[in-house]
Parts: structure tokens; sequence; C-alpha cells
């Protein structure tokens, strides 16, 4: 199950920055707007942030590999 959620996270993230670079003049565009549009970076970064994060780590927790708890 953890296998297939990183498959489709990690098919998401990879569209996202496709997206993102596929569409690189349009987005320096309307970050060049000025005004309120500086939002419009700030929430691309936040959804690619969301997306990733859960990413990285269902992909560690697929290989296993696991956070040294404090002694």
């Amino acid at each position: 199950m953890k296998g297939l959620k990183l498959l489709v996270y990690g098919l998401i993230v990879a569209g996202l920055y496709g997206a993102l670079f596929a569409y690189e003049k349009e987005v320096i565009d309307i970050c060049r707007r000025g005004g309120w549009w500086f939002l419009f970076p700030v929430g691309v970064a936040f959804v690619i942030s969301i997306f990733h994060g859960n990413f990285t780590s269902l992909f560690w927790d697929v290989l296993g590999v696991q956070a040294r708890k404090p002694h």
C-alpha cells in the first residue's frame, strides 16, 4: 500500500515540477505583476512542498529507514 502511495506522490511531484518548468515564462510574468501577485509563487512553493514532503516521507518508509530515537 505504501508503495502505491509512493508512486502516486512521485508522479504528482514530477508533474508539478514538469508544469513549473514547462510554464516557466508564464510563472515569471505572473511574479512580475506586483501587488498581491507575490502570493502566487508562495502558493506554488507551498503546494510543491506538501507533495514533495509526503513523497520523501513515504520514500524513506518504503526503504525502511527510521529516525533514531533520542535517549
